[in-house]
């Protein structure tokens, strides 16, 4: 999981942890994730796909938690087959994952459009939108795809869009995408359909090893982020039970992920948030940019009190630390390991996500030093392994895993 905003560095981790896994499954969110994978020269960013989808071996889960728009996978699923071949024995969808239609994309549009400056920064993919109709009990998910009644059912629900829509001062038209979006739909039906809470639990029963992989972050969870400015779905480890169909009992390791600095795209509390030279230089070298957006990420320095409470409500076992060498040059290096709010010290996240709180820092000497070509950890410079050591300390959690590069190789497993 992400312990953090999103764009962590998920998709990097699931592909280096593949080899240990025969099943990688994706449990929530849609194709407003984007995890980014590095092999050499050749970059890749999946959206609904798990990441595991490069590895011989593998089969992938989309579960029951995640929104998919066919014409978006089937797009996803084309470039892929070009770098790799036909995966068709690699993937499976669960028939309880609910479809985003071209009426929910306008929805969102609309619906954030008419927010003006009050705008929660959504991907406009139609995520919200869909998981509204889940809630409400008006979606179409996979499995209707193969019933008779499958088209009385989408012109059902585009018709309530439709008057959903007329509420808005908004102009659209859906007949391109809706035509690829039919196209998309029967060109997904050469992959299994399936059960995936059975076939998960199956796995798990027969002792087959099962990632599930998460989108987005932890404080975009929609209870306990900083909402409103969230995703639509539970990010959390909490998430997997109701997005694989697995109990809790089931859940072994947690890996939590989390650069050595903070990002944020789009709206909200970000406490840390550096408008300075040092903000533009943690962009600049770490090339924040969303990689499902473009958008360039807000950045700032490391916020543990954040920190502290995702690994408390996900239950890390293991914590994962990325773009480490982003911070090489760097003279000195904050970390924020409290708030001031009204005069007095906070320690625990705010219910508001810190809207109007003042970080208090402690400064660490930077190690003014590459990591990139780093393979041990006793390699590291001393300074780094103190900031290393200060982490494990405050989360009371031991960071298993360094990664100090985008590609795969640029990885330090202690």
């Amino acid at each position: 999981m992400g312990l953090q905003w999103g764009d962590e560095g998920k998709g990097k981790v699931v592909d280096v942890l593949t080899p240990a896994y025969k099943i990688i499954a994706r449990f929530q969110g849609g194709p407003n994730a984007g995890h980014s994978l590095v092999f050499g020269e050749d970059h890749f960013v999946l959206h609904t796909v798990p990441s595991g989808i490069f590895r011989e071996g593998t089969v992938n889960v989309i579960g029951n938690g995640v929104v998919i728009d066919p014409v978006i996978l089937l797009e996803e699923i084309e470039s892929i087959e070009k770098m790799v071949g036909d995966i068709s024995g690699k993937l499976v969808i669960s028939k309880r994952a609910h479809l985003i239609l071209p009426t929910h994309r306008m929805l969102d549009a609309a619906s954030e459009a008419a927010k003006g400056k009050s705008k929660i920064g959504s991907t406009l993919k139609g995520i919200g939108p869909t998981y509204m109709d889940k809630t409400g009990r008006n979606g179409l998910r996979v499995g209707d795809i193969l019933s008779p009644e499958f088209a009385d059912k989408y012109n059902a629900l585009k018709k309530k869009h439709f008057g959903l829509l007329s509420q808005y001062d908004f102009n659209f038209d859906i007949t391109e995408y809706e035509k690829k979006w039919m196209t998309a739909v029967e060109s997904l039906k050469r992959f299994p359909f399936i059960d995936s809470e059975v076939y998960v639990n199956e796995a798990i029963c027969s002792g087959t090893p099962i990632l599930a992989e998460g989108a987005q972050g932890s404080l975009l969870d929609i209870d306990f982020g900083t909402y409103p400015f969230v995703t639509s779905s539970n990010t959390l480890t909490a998430g997997v039970c109701t997005g694989l169909g697995v109990a809790p009992t089931r859940v072994g390791k947690v890996f939590g992920i989390f650069k050595a600095y903070c990002t944020r795209v789009g709206s909200g509390p970000f406490p840390t948030e550096l408008f300075d030279e040092d903000g533009e230089t943690l962009r600049r070298i770490g090339h924040e940019y969303g990689a499902t957006t473009g958008r360039p990420r807000r950045t700032g320095w490391l916020d543990m009190v954040a920190l502290k409470y995702a690994v408390m409500m996900n239950g890390v076992t293991d914590l994962i630390m990325m773009k480490s060498d982003v911070l090489d040059d760097f003279d000195t290096i904050k970390v924020a390991e409290a708030y001031k709010e009204n005069g007095a010290d906070v320690e625990n996240f705010p219910y508001d996500g810190g809207v109007n709180v003042t970080p208090i820092y402690k400064e660490f000497p930077g190690w003014k030093a590459p990591l990139s070509g780093i393979r041990r950890f006793e390699d590291f410079p001393q300074a780094f392994k103190d900031y290393v050591a200060f982490i494990e300390s405050e989360t009371a959690c031991r960071i298993s895993i360094i990664s100090v590069g985008p590609d795969r190789e640029a990885t330090v497993v202690r």
